[in-house]
């Protein structure tokens, strides 16, 4: 069991913030939903709900986002995949889920999406975002698997980046809210629209299945 990772974020030093769903390599359409709303990266923030590489066109430009001052991300399980694989475990699993773009990759390229990978294994698991309203959002790939959330909360770091039970049942229409925050934004499984259960917000329409990219304004 890996504890899960914490990290705040003070919203008021922020123009305005957005979130953006599972990219999965797709870089020009986040460019394209960016450029539609005006983003500027000196004075606004973009977040994200994980998996930022496999499966499209640019993992890489995809990873090279992390070192942007105006983005923030949350660990998914294609970034925790990646990062056992190049540590030399459970390589199967990942190239099953998209993975082989990497080992397609030679010499510099490759030492380069590797050492951004490495960086990945810094990445949260769970975001808590206090917007200029006083409003309290947390961000997670796949759940915050409690039903009480509180910052720094011992909880299990790969649950939150698999797990699929809550979107499950409320799929099936029994869901009801978490407590401790005012919303809960996660991606991980695909759903058509995005959707909304209680509290919690699902956006990862499938942008790389050939559905389209997420984009919502928090701030």
């Amino acid at each position: 069991m890996t504890s899960a990772i914490y990290q705040r974020i003070d919203g008021s030093v922020y123009r305005h913030i957005y979130i953006v769903g599972d990219l999965h390599g797709c870089l020009s359409l986040l460019e394209e939903k960016l450029a539609k709303v005006a983003f500027d990266p000196h004075r606004d923030l973009l977040l994200s709900v994980g998996d930022l590489a496999d499966r499209g066109p640019d993992s890489v430009g995809c990873l090279k986002l992390m070192n942007e001052p105006c983005f923030s991300c949350v660990r998914g399980n294609h970034e925790q995949m990646a990062i056992d694989a190049v540590n030399e475990e459970n390589i199967p699993r990942w190239l099953r889920n998209g993975g082989d773009w990497f080992y397609a990759l030679q010499g510099e390229k490759q030492e380069e999406a590797k050492s951004l990978i490495l960086q990945a294994d810094k990445l949260p698991h769970v975001l808590e975002l206090t917007t200029r309203e006083a409003k309290l959002i947390v961000i997670a790939h796949a759940d915050y698997i409690s039903d009480d959330y509180v910052f720094g909360k011992l909880l299990d770091g790969y649950e939150i980046i698999w797990n699929r039970d809550r979107v499950n049942f409320a799929l099936a229409g029994r869901y009801k809210p978490i407590s401790g925050a005012d919303e809960f934004y996660f991606g991980h499984t695909p759903v058509e629209p995005a959707m909304q259960f209680a509290n919690q917000f699902y956006i990862d329409t499938g942008a790389v299945f050939g559905g389209y990219l997420t984009l919502r304004q928090l701030q």
